[in-house]
């Protein structure tokens, strides 16, 4: 009897992650109400919970589900070898166990992501219209991210080669900002857990991700070696998941937004340095001597930001990377951004469409 309550459960339990996300893709209305309504419930009791350790739970279960993993494979073969009259029972006792995991992982990441993922955009909570730009005005907004770079380039903390150096505060800043921002976007006000540093960060390196969200643990984690010019944006862009924003376009966006609005130097510099890469990018395959012109214009500081940005990832490129990249474009379109890792670019969008209505 425990068995058969032990698989029904199991299978219940990914019926339920399965008709959840049915519903979200079939009724944008549900999502919405989902991701305003009942997500930040999560976030407030065990987000709010396990935002007390210094640690990410996330990396931690993560190498404790591995190894815990590993040992009951090991073991579990060897009691196969040893006793071949119990192979049908513990093999039988392995595929529960295995539904199990699925079913609780894949109803996390439901509860967690998933239901958000088909929620309004913040394009359309904002009232943000997105409309073709021309060349002029994406040249235009160039000019200008470079002169907001030029405004705080020499006020950020530098290392001793030169480099931007965030302080020791940047965590609680990041959740500042965020709450600021919440002041003018009701739907991203509320609570923010303090984002965690990755304890083995050179695992996301090699990958070249900057940071993660875990949906299972409601923790915004982030990669603690990437450039110091970049970790503001970064703690910001993984903190608007936590409002269920999953959009990699609109958390890049929402990030630049909170380092914007941002009383330190270091986040401001990070947000429109940060906005200018994306914004050149698309200049310089459109004009690649208006870009080239804007960027030297760029202060001798943010330029050596810049150029060991450049530096440090390029130490990745590789089939790690490769694969990672690969991954993360097929997990995007499988959760409707049909665009995959090109989805990033749209920031510029958003970036045209914010200052034509701050004109208007």
């Amino acid at each position: 009897m425990r068995k058969k309550k032990s698989w029904a459960a199991a299978v219940l339990m990914g019926a339920a992650a399965l008709l959840l996300n049915g519903a979200a893709r079939a009724s944008q209305p549900f999502a919405e109400w989902y991701a305003s309504q009942v997500y930040p419930f999560w976030v407030n009791t065990l987000g709010r919970l396990l935002s007390l350790f210094p640690f990410s739970w996330g990396e931690f279960l993560l190498y404790g589900g591995l190894l815990l993993l590993g040992f009951r494979v090991v073991r579990g073969a060897a009691r196969l070898i040893r006793r071949k009259e119990e192979r049908g029972c513990r093999l039988q006792a392995a595929a529960r166990q295995a539904l199990w995991i699925a079913s609780v992982l894949l109803l996390a990441f439901t509860l967690g992501a998933g239901v958000n993922y088909q929620r309004k955009t913040f394009r359309e909570l904002s009232g943000l219209p997105l409309q073709e730009s021309s060349q002029e005005e994406l040249e235009a907004l160039c000019r200008e991210l470079a002169e907001a770079v030029k405004a705080d380039a020499g006020q950020v903390r530098r290392d001793e080669e030169g480099l931007c150096q965030p302080g020791p505060e940047l965590r609680a800043q990041a959740a500042e900002a965020m709450g600021r921002l919440g002041e003018t976007y009701d739907f991203l006000g509320g609570y923010y857990p303090l984002p965690k540093p990755v304890g083995v960060s050179a695992l996301l390196s090699v990958q070249k991700v900057t940071g993660i969200y875990s949906p299972f643990t409601l923790e915004a984690n982030y990669n603690r070696e990437i450039p110091g010019y970049n970790l503001p944006h970064t703690l910001c862009h993984e903190l608007s998941h936590l409002k269920g924003f999953m959009r990699e376009d609109e958390a890049n966006f929402i990030a630049w937004l909170a380092c914007i609005g941002s009383d330190v130097p270091e986040f401001r510099y990070s947000g429109n340095l940060t906005a200018f890469v994306y914004a050149g990018n698309a200049l310089a395959a459109a004009d690649g001597a208006a870009y080239r012109e804007i960027r030297a214009s760029l202060p001798a500081d943010a330029l050596a930001d810049l150029d060991y940005n450049n530096w440090f990832w390029s130490q990745y490129d590789g089939p790690v990377a490769e694969a990672a990249n690969q991954l993360n474009d097929t997990y995007l379109m499988a959760n409707r951004q049909e665009d995959g890792v090109k989805s990033y670019g749209r920031m510029v969008d958003l970036l045209l469409a914010y200052k034509r209505a701050c004109q208007d």
